[in-house]
C-alpha cells in the first residue's frame, strides 16, 4: 500500500547531501530509509538536470525485490519506470537493458556483462547516475587486481556518468583498509591515494605475521578528515539496542576428544572416516563444524553428526519464545540439514519472494537463513523480533546485516513497540568464543569511524 513520504530530519540530511554532492557516499545505519531518501533526492534533481536513466547496483535479492518494492510503496515515486536486469536469462536481460526506463536494477555480478554488452553493441554508456547500494561490494577494487565486477565498473565510473552515489551502513566491516576501493569510485584516488599501494604505505604497516595490515596511530583521524567532505554519516532514529543473550552448551566428552585432536593434531577420526585439515584456515572451519555438531568428511560436503547440544539449546530458545516466530541463522549446509530434520515445520529462506511475504504475515514459525544471502535489504521485522545464531562466521558485515533485518530501527519504523532479542548459541571453550570476540573487536573500529565522520554541519 502506498503512503505519503514524510522524511525524518536525518532523511532530509541525506536528500540534501546527495543533491549538493555529485559524487558522494551516505553511511546510514541499517533500516534508516536510505533507499527512499536516495530516490527522493534524484526526483528533486531531475527537475533541474538529467539524472535518468540511473543504474542501481545492489546484492541480488535487493536488486530484484527491495528497490522495486520501494517504487511501489511511495506515491511520489510510482511514476518511475523500472527494468530489472538481475535474476534473468540472457535473452530476458537483453530485453531488460533495451527497455526504456528511468531506473535499471542490477546485481553486482552482472556489471561485467552490462559493460561488455553495451560495448559490443557500439552503444555509449547511457546511465547518468550510478547508485551503488551496499557499496562495500566494491572494497576489493585495485587498479591491477581485485574483483571482475569492480574492475568492470571502474572502466565507466569516471568516464561517462555524471553522478555516483554510494550507500551502506557498514563502510569498513574489516577496518580502515576497506575504504580505499570504495573511495576510488568517488574521487579516483584523490583523497586516499592514486593506488592501493600508496594508501597502504602511507597509513599502514605489516602485522607481526607478515601479511595482515595494522593501521598507524595517525591513520584513522587523517583518513576521516580526508573523507569528511564526500561521506555523510547518519545515525537515524534513536532506538534501543537489541537484547543479547549468550546460550552456552557443553560439548559431550567423546566429542571434546575429537575437538582436541583436531585442534592439536589437525586430524581426527569420526566413524571410521579420517578428517584432516591442510592448514590453519581449514582447521578453524573443522573446529566450527565440531562445535555445531556435524563435520564434513569429504570434499563433496558429506557429513557426520557428532552431537546435538546446540539443537537442544535451540529447543529451549524456541520454547521460551512461547509461540512467537524465530529466525535461526546457520553457517554450514550440514547445519541447515539438521535444523530442517529437527524442526520440520520450519522453512529455509529462498529466492522466492513469497517466502518473505509468508514470514512477515506470521505464517512461518521458524525460518532458517544464511547471513551471506539473507542480509542486505531484506525487511523481516513484521514477522518477528527474535533471532538465534545457531552458528557464527567471521564476517562482521554479515553479522550486523542479518541482525538489522529485524533490528530495532526497522521495528520502530514499522510501528512495532517491542524489543529485539539476539541469542548466540555457543559451545563452551571452543572457537565459537574466538569468533564472537573477533566480531566485537572489529565492530569497535567501525563504530569509532562512523562516529568521527559526522556531517560537516555539526562542526
Amino acid at each position: 500500500m502506498s503512503r505519503e513520504f514524510k522524511p525524518h530530519p536525518y532523511q532530509h540530511d541525506i536528500i540534501d547531501w546527495i543533491a549538493t554532492h555529485r559524487r558522494c557516499a551516505v553511511w546510514a545505519s541499517m533500516g534508516s530509509g536510505k533507499t527512499v531518501s536516495a530516490l527522493t533526492a534524484l526526483e528533486g534533481l531531475a527537475l533541474v538536470e538529467d539524472v535518468y536513466p540511473a543504474l542501481v547496483l545492489a546484492p541480488l535479492r535487493v536488486a530484484r525485490i527491495t528497490w522495486p518494492d520501494e517504487i511501489k510503496k511511495w506515491p511520489h515515486l510510482n511514476h518511475l519506470r523500472t527494468s530489472i536486469l538481475s535474476g534473468q536469462s540472457l535473452e530476458k536481460r537483453k530485453r531488460a537493458i533495451d527497455k526504456d526506463a528511468d531506473l535499471y536494477f542490477c546485481n553486482y555480478d552482472v556489471v561485467p556483462w552490462v559493460v561488455e554488452y553495451l560495448k559490443e553493441q557500439g552503444r555509449p554508456w547511457p546511465f547518468k547516475t550510478i547508485i551503488a547500494d551496499e557499496m562495500t561490494r566494491l572494497k576489493s577494487f585495485r587498479l591491477r587486481q581485485g574483483s571482475k565486477r569492480a574492475k568492470a565498473l571502474a572502466t565507466v565510473a569516471h568516464e561517462y556518468e555524471s553522478r555516483f552515489i554510494g550507500l551502506t551502513g557498514t563502510p569498513s566491516p574489516n577496518g580502515l583498509k576497506d575504504l580505499w576501493g570504495q573511495a576510488w569510485f568517488l574521487d579516483k584516488g584523490e583523497r586516499l591515494g592514486k593506488t592501493y599501494s600508496a594508501f597502504e604505505q602511507r597509513w599502514f604497516r605489516k602485522g607481526f605475521d607478515g601479511f595482515s595490515l595494522q593501521p598507524l596511530a595517525n591513520a584513522q583521524p587523517e583518513i576521516e578528515d580526508r573523507l569528511r567532505d564526500i561521506c555523510l554519516t547518519v545515525r537515524g532514529l534513536p532506538v534501543d539496542e537489541p537484547i543479547y543473550n549468550n546460550v552456552y552448551v557443553d560439548m559431550p566428552i567423546p566429542c571434546r576428544k575429537l575437538y582436541d585432536e583436531m585442534e592439536k593434531q589437525m586430524f581426527t577420526e569420526i566413524n571410521d572416516h579420517g578428517v584432516e585439515a591442510s592448514n590453519a584456515a581449514v582447521k578453524t572451519m573443522r573446529l566450527l563444524q565440531l562445535s555445531n555438531g556435524a563435520v564434513y568428511i569429504d570434499e563433496n560436503h558429506n557429513w557426520e553428526g557428532v552431537h546435538d547440544a546446540k539443537l537442544d539449546a535451540l529447543d529451549s530458545v524456541i520454547a521460551e519464545a512461547n509461540g512467537a516466530p524465530v529466525l535461526v541463522a546457520y553457517h554450514f549446509k550440514s547445519d541447515l540439514a539438521r535444523l530442517q530434520y529437527r524442526y520440520p515445520k520450519g522453512r529455509a529462506l529462498d529466492a522466492n519472494p513469497q517466502t518473505v511475504k509468508d514470514w512477515n504475515a506470521g505464517e512461518i514459525p521458524i525460518m532458517f537463513l544464511h547471513p551471506a544471502s539473507a542480509g542486505h535489504g531484506l525487511s523481516l521485522q513484521d514477522g518477528g523480533n527474535i533471532l538465534a545464531f545457531f552458528s557464527l562466521d567471521w564476517s562482521l558485515e554479515n553479522y550486523m546485516q542479518i541482525i538489522e533485518r529485524i533490528g530495532p530501527m526497522r521495528q520502530k519504523q514499522s510501528g512495532h513497540d517491542r524489543p529485539v532479542f539476539i541469542h548466540h548459541i555457543m559451545c563452551r571453550n571452543t572457537v565459537d568464543d574466538m569468533v564472537l570476540d573477533r566480531l566485537q573487536s572489529k565492530k569497535s573500529v567501525q563504530e569509532i569511524l562512523l562516529e568521527a565522520l559526522k556531517a560537516r554541519k555539526q562542526k
